[in-house]
């Protein structure tokens, strides 16, 4: 049985979603993803929580989550509906996601809200390479589609107008948080973002610069080259951080059930 088809047949009630905080939303973003990507590896235990959301690639901002702090995020987590605790399966007791019952969404949906969630604000471009480690999405207008119907049930925002380039995120911030978003974004178009490469070597990220500062447009085919080739080399990397993480946790898993 899938992670999906689990998730369908759960007897969680279903519970509306509503804004979390940057560390609840790193944990859940975590879950979702890890269920996707290593699913031998999942549920997780609360060693692994805090291993894949103090990772330090395909994730922002950097994190450096305690045991104590991400447990008493998950208890939050657990009262709203979002997250189960599984024990009787082992001596360590581990956690498992409800999203696609309190998000509301399908498979493909939770993929793109599982990487909104782990990154936040991000272009279509980004956001499909990214997205599509866990899911196949085809191209920027599949893609869209999905971002529409996310828009439609409150879940997603869209910072820039449409175009390329368009910067996207997730409706789960707080209320600052989200004016503090659409302050950043206020006054630029698509066409105003430029991209600059993180510290981390990862893919460009969205970043907002002054009109003057802006560089004339090129060729429309040229542009959307560079950016599925972005999104591409994104995947491929994250590809390779997911198969190191899960040799990471099984070994730990491995130790927490022998006590070695």
């Amino acid at each position: 049985m899938t992670e999906y088809d689990a998730a369908s047949e759960s007897t969680q009630p279903k519970v509306r979603w509503q804004a979390l905080s940057s560390l609840e939303r790193r944990i859940v973003g975590v879950l979702a993803e890890k269920a996707k990507t290593t699913p031998d590896a999942y549920p997780l235990s609360l060693n692994a929580v805090c291993v894949g959301s103090n990772q330090k690639t395909n994730r922002s901002p950097i994190m450096q989550i305690e045991p104590a702090d991400a447990e008493e995020a998950l208890d939050r987590l657990r009262e709203m509906g979002a997250v189960g605790l599984i024990e009787g399966s082992g001596r360590v007791a581990k956690y498992r996601h409800y999203l696609y019952e309190w998000l509301g969404v399908d498979k493909i949906e939770l993929a793109v809200m599982t990487e909104l969630l782990l990154r936040g604000d991000q272009t279509i471009g980004e956001l499909r390479g990214r997205a599509s480690r866990m899911e196949p999405i085809a191209d920027l207008a599949a893609l869209r589609s999905i971002l529409q119907a996310l828009a439609a049930k409150s879940l997603v925002l869209f910072l820039t107008p449409e175009g390329r380039g368009q910067v996207v995120t997730h409706a789960l911030y707080k209320p600052r948080e989200i004016e503090a978003l659409h302050a950043k974004y206020a006054g630029y178009s698509a066409s105003d973002l430029q991209t600059e490469t993180d510290e981390e070597g990862d893919l460009p990220t969205a970043t907002p610069v002054p009109r003057a500062a802006a560089t004339p447009q090129n060729d429309d085919a040229l542009k959307s080259e560079i950016e599925e080739l972005r999104a591409q080399l994104r995947q491929l990397r994250d590809d390779f951080e997911v198969l190191s993480d899960s040799h990471s946790l099984l070994e730990r898993q491995f130790r927490e059930l022998t006590g070695t």
